[in-house]
């Protein structure tokens, strides 16, 4: 199909898109979407035959090799047809006719699986991670919300012996955090559930660090035990929540043993992910391809990331990470569909 510039995450420089004709547009796209479907070098005599393609097979041939040249098509063998390069994929990604849209099944499976999703935010985050692998057949990653940014709904102290309790902090999307606090004598079941129920009046809707001190209850046991509950809980920073579906699927798509080991190691550690999925998104990129995402490890992946937005905060991020010759259309339209349901549900509690 011919490729119509549209605006992009990251432009492709203005002299190349002059570069690149109606036809050779056409001919890089048809080349894509040829190889994103087969993974097999494509041919001239078979881009030929696109309805797109009005031109001999000498012609495509002709354009395929100034495409080549230009660094949008590369010949694995003499004899082989062409597969797309980063730039390649690039610039098919920034001239997409348009941005891919789910199909009706599909995007009611993803609204049925939010309205169904309860219990704990972690389990929930889990199983959307498993949503974007089985819908995409990549990697589904979740970055989930840290306990900083987000409000604070209940706090209740709960003794465990007569010198230790703990503080339960519930936040609004569900996460339950706790934090030890040594007692003293005199410091019983009763004087805990007033110290609870005055710091949840107190911090209901507020996010941590917010709120430094409360206003004094008259109580001398209450308003000590409020003071280092709330000193407590200032210590909670938990760390971001990353949670990884379908990676069995990302290396069924490599031949090489090297890359699909390099690719699972990366995925086991956390804070790299995070950083990845960070990185794209305060770059203003919703697409990353290749070496763009500054992974060495991942160099033969592309990651297609988008925010999880509630109360106009971020507050997450979804993504796909796959091949570079991954389904991009659907990719975008499927983590947008999913980052919105997301949201939604984490707004609702």
């Amino acid at each position: 199909m011919p490729c119509e510039p549209r605006r992009a995450a990251l432009a492709v420089d203005s002299l190349e898109c002059q570069m690149l004709d109606e036809r050779k547009r056409a001919i890089l796209c048809a080349v894509v979407q040829e190889y994103i479907s087969t993974a097999q070098p494509v041919g001239s005599s078979h881009i030929a035959e696109a309805p797109a393609i009005k031109v001999s097979s000498a012609t495509v041939r002709n354009e395929m090799a100034h495409l080549e040249q230009d660094g949008f098509l590369v010949q694995p063998h003499t004899s082989a047809g062409r597969v797309p390069t980063d730039k390649g994929y690039r610039y098919f990604v920034d001239h997409l006719t348009s941005p891919g849209t789910l199909d009706a099944a599909t995007t009611h499976q993803v609204g049925e699986f939010f309205s169904a999703a309860h219990g704990r935010l972690e389990e929930m985050l889990h199983q959307t991670s498993n949503l974007l692998a089985s819908l995409t057949h990549n990697a589904g990653v979740v970055v989930g919300p840290r306990a900083e940014a987000v409000p604070i709904h209940r706090v209740q102290l709960v003794s465990l012996s007569a010198s230790a309790a703990t503080v339960i902090v519930v936040f609004a999307n569900g996460t339950v955090e706790n934090v030890p606090l040594d007692l003293v004598d005199g410091d019983d079941d009763l004087k805990l559930a007033a110290t609870g129920v005055h710091l949840s009046a107190a911090m209901d809707g507020q996010v941590l660090g917010s709120v430094e001190a409360v206003s004094a209850t008259g109580d001398e046991t209450v308003d000590r035990l409020c003071a280092d509950a709330l000193f407590a809980i200032h210590t909670i920073a938990s760390p971001d929540q990353v949670f990884t579906g379908g990676a069995a699927a990302v290396a069924n798509a490599f031949d090489a043993v090297d890359v699909v080991r390099s690719v699972l190691q990366t995925l086991e550690q956390q804070f790299v992910v995070v950083t990845l999925v960070s990185d794209i998104l305060n770059r203003g990129m919703s697409v990353a391809i290749g070496v763009e995402h500054g992974v060495e490890p991942l160099s033969a992946c592309s990651v297609v990331v988008a925010p999880v937005v509630v109360d106009g905060e971020h507050l997450g991020s979804v993504g796909i990470l796959g091949p570079t010759r991954m389904n991009y259309p659907q990719a975008l339209a499927t983590v947008e569909v999913v980052s919105e349901g997301l949201g939604h549900r984490l707004e609702e509690g």
